[in-house]
C-alpha cells in the first residue's frame, strides 16, 4: 500500500505503524499505575534533567477526578526531585484558574502544598522563537520559564473537547503558553476567542510547544499517564465525561512525538468496544494532526521501540502492551 494513500495533513485519519517512515526512537512502557510505576519509568528517562528543575504538569480544575494522583507526584518530588517546582500558567478560559489569585486557590484546594507551585505568568510574558512554523515566529509564554534549565512533562494522557486527545504536545503548547498573550494566538481566530479548530488548532499547538522545547533543547523528557482517560480534558473538572476507555499504564521517553504516538498506537490497538468513545473524539477533532505536524516540523520520530519495564525489557508493540486491559469501571 502506498504512503501517499491516506494523506498525512488530514488529521482524521490514523497512519498505521508499517506506514510511517524514518528513525525509531525509545518509549519506555509499564502496566504498573502507582507511585513506583511512575519512579520505574522517570528513572529511564531523567537522565538529561539538571540544574533548576521544573515539572510541567496540570495540576487540575477544583475537585478534579481524572488527574494524575498527588501522591504519585509527591513521592516522585520526595525522592527523585526534592529541589523541584511545579509548573504551571493561568487558562484562557474565565474558571477557577483564570486569574492568579484563583488558580493559588484552585492548588489549595486540591492538594497541592508538598511542593512549591510557579504560575510562570503570574508576573509577565516573554516571547520565545518559533523555528520553521507557517502559523507563528514566536509565541508568548509565562516569563518565569527562563528560570528553570530543565523541564520534566508530566501529562495525564486523555481526550480533549478541541484538540482530540490531550498528551505531551497539549501540555506544553497550552500549558507553557501563558493565559492571555499566548493561549488567545492559539485559541483565538477572525474575532472569536475559541474560533481556531481542526488541523489549524493541531499545528499552532505543536508550533507553540517548539518554542518550549527549542528552549530548553536536550533538557526536556516527557512521562505520560495513561490512566482515568475520558474524552474531556481535565480543564472540565468533575464536568468531564465519564471515564469508558479501559487503564493501559505509564510510558516515557526522550521524544516528545514519538511518546504522544505511542499513547495514541496504544488507545487504536485496543478492541473497538473499548477503544471507540477515544477514537471517535480524537479523529472528530482532527487531533491526529498533532503527530504529523511535530514530524514536518522536525519534533521527534513517530516511529519507535517500546520496552516493555514489566518483562526484562524486551521489545513489544502496542497490541502486546494493551492485550490484558480490561474494561474501566468508575
Amino acid at each position: 500500500m502506498s504512503k501517499q494513500m491516506i494523506p498525512v495533513t488530514d488529521g482524521s485519519r490514523y497512519i498505521p505503524y508499517e506506514m510511517r517512515s524514518g528513525n525509531e526512537s525509545i518509549v519506555y512502557f509499564t502496566r504498573d499505575l502507582s507511585a513506583e510505576g511512575l519512579l520505574k519509568v522517570y528513572d529511564k528517562v531523567s537522565a538529561c534533567l539538571s540544574g533548576k528543575i521544573g515539572i510541567k504538569l496540570h495540576t487540575g480544575e477544583p475537585e478534579g477526578p481524572n488527574i494524575i494522583p498527588r501522591p504519585w507526584v509527591k513521592e516522585l518530588i520526595q525522592e527523585r526531585l526534592p529541589e523541584a517546582t511545579i509548573l504551571e500558567t493561568n487558562t484562557y478560559y474565565k474558571g477557577q484558574r483564570y486569574t492568579t489569585e484563583q488558580h493559588r486557590k484552585t492548588l489549595e484546594i486540591n492538594g497541592w502544598d508538598f511542593a512549591p507551585v510557579d504560575i510562570m505568568d503570574e508576573e509577565g510574558t516573554e516571547m520565545y522563537p518559533v523555528s520553521g512554523g507557517k502559523w507563528f515566529t514566536e509565541m508568548s509564554v509565562g516569563d518565569h520559564m527562563k528560570n528553570y534549565d530543565s523541564m520534566l512533562t508530566l501529562t495525564h494522557f486523555k481526550g480533549h473537547t478541541m484538540g482530540g486527545f490531550g498528551g505531551s504536545n497539549k501540555n506544553i503548547g497550552i500549558g507553557c503558553a501563558d493565559g492571555r498573550i499566548g493561549k488567545g494566538m492559539i485559541h483565538a481566530s477572525k474575532g472569536n476567542d475559541w474560533g481556531t479548530v481542526n488541523e489549524e488548532l493541531m499545528e499552532k499547538i505543536a508550533e507553540s510547544t517548539k518554542a518550549t522545547i527549542d528552549h530548553f533543547g536536550k533538557n526536556v523528557t516527557y512521562i505520560n499517564v495513561m490512566r482515568n482517560m475520558s474524552v474531556s480534558c481535565d480543564c472540565e473538572g468533575v464536568g468531564a465525561q465519564p471515564v469508558v476507555t479501559p487503564n493501559v499504564g505509564i510510558l516515557g521517553s526522550t521524544d516528545i512525538l514519538a511518546i504522544d504516538q505511542a499513547c495514541i498506537d496504544l488507545v487504536f490497538a485496543m478492541e473497538e468496544k473499548d477503544n471507540a468513545a477515544f477514537t471517535e473524539r480524537v479523529t472528530t477533532r482532527h487531533g491526529l494532526r498533532q503527530l504529523t505536524y511535530m514530524k514536518e516540523l522536525g519534533m521527534g520520530n513517530d516511529r519507535y521501540v517500546l520496552i516493555d519495564l514489566d518483562n526484562d525489557e524486551v521489545r513489544i508493540c502496542a497490541k502486546d502492551a494493551v492485550k490484558h486491559v480490561v474494561p474501566f469501571e468508575g
